[in-house]
């Protein structure tokens, strides 16, 4: 708005000021009823360019998607002209009359000064308003385009790593000690990597999910996680979180759990605690910091990933707040639709 001011100001001047160096031949002219006359100017563009957005938006929008491009640019136009006939009324004609009696209104002074008001009004409805729409539509463009690369490399991020031959070995190696040890075990073991995969591959075709289906996936991943390891891994979740109304970015949670146990040692006499709470309509994601003494590799990628696509839902930022004791990741909650 601030800048819509400043250039309805400036414009104003300018046209005001040119006008009256063709008549005068000087730009030295002060007088008071040639004062109010570029005030009532001023405030004809300051409402000719808000209404100017919000014809673009009407025009742009799908209540008018079923017009032909030319009976399209026939009303815009059209709808253009009238409001600036409609404002040349209220902020130059009304006012004139109003604060300046000794104006003279001749039928050619009126049609000029419409005909001049409509061109003012058509040159920057096509030439800044529609540019400005359509750099915006551009960068919306881009940011959309960007934000399924980011959720596409997520979906590449989290099928990688669960397919990952580490991770498919050590599953099935867990899953063929349980068919001879536990065949219930073993049943339930199957279940619960079958559904880490399925949902993860029906989240990330979304580019939010319910923090519930997010929290699904969590526990799934947890039952193999613990089966692997036992007691050296301890999980805190908050049940309630399931009930809550809230969205985030898909697998965000299940990616920083795999750090925390890529990452971190742990035994039975010191085992690696993960707790996932809600904190000021934040989920936070805390472990305890036990590092291993072989440090993995680590890119930071899945972290930046998960920064990334946030960016384009909330202004709100990751928060990593590492202590000496725990690693701390605090995600922003979206609200979801019953929120």
């Amino acid at each position: 708005m601030l800048r819509r001011i400043s250039i309805a100001a400036a414009t104003a001047v300018l046209l005001f000021y040119t006008v009256i160096f063709i008549q005068m031949g000087t730009i030295w002219f002060f007088e008071m009823k040639a004062l109010k006359e570029l005030v009532m100017f001023f405030f004809f563009l300051v409402f000719t360019f808000w209404t100017h957005e919000k014809v673009a938006a009407y025009f742009n929008s799908n209540q008018v998607v079923r017009l032909s491009p030319h009976a399209k640019a026939l009303l815009e136009g059209g709808a253009v002209i009238i409001i600036s006939i409609i404002y040349s009324v209220l902020f130059v004609f009304i006012p004139q009359y109003v604060f300046i009696p000794t104006v003279e209104f001749t039928p050619q002074g009126v049609r000029l000064n419409l005909v001049v008001t409509s061109i003012i009004s058509l040159f920057f409805y096509y030439f800044v308003e529609r540019e400005r729409g359509k750099t915006q539509l551009q960068e919306e463009s881009l940011r959309a385009e960007q934000l399924q690369k980011e959720n596409f490399k997520a979906q590449l991020d989290s099928l990688k790593n669960q397919i990952d031959p580490h991770f498919l070995f050590n599953s099935l190696n867990v899953l063929g000690s349980l068919i001879y040890k536990d065949p219930d075990k073993a049943v339930q073991f199957l279940g619960q990597l079958s559904k880490v995969y399925r949902i993860v591959l029906d989240s990330n075709r979304k580019l939010v999910v319910p923090l519930h289906t997010e929290l699904e996936l969590v526990h799934a991943y947890i039952f193999l996680m613990k089966t692997r390891f036992g007691n050296n891994l301890r999980f805190e979740v908050d049940e309630s979180l399931g009930k809550m109304h809230y969205e985030l970015p898909p697998t965000s949670v299940q990616m920083l759990i795999e750090n925390a146990i890529k990452h971190n040692g742990f035994t039975t006499q010191e085992p690696l605690t993960i707790k996932i709470y809600l904190e000021n309509e934040m989920l936070v994601v805390a472990n305890n910091l036990q590092p291993r003494l072989e440090e993995e590799s680590s890119s930071k990628v899945g972290l930046q990933n998960i920064m990334n696509r946030y960016k384009h839902f909330t202004d709100e930022q990751v928060e990593i707040s590492p202590t000496e004791k725990e690693y701390i990741v605090r995600l922003p909650l979206l609200k979801g639709e019953e929120a």
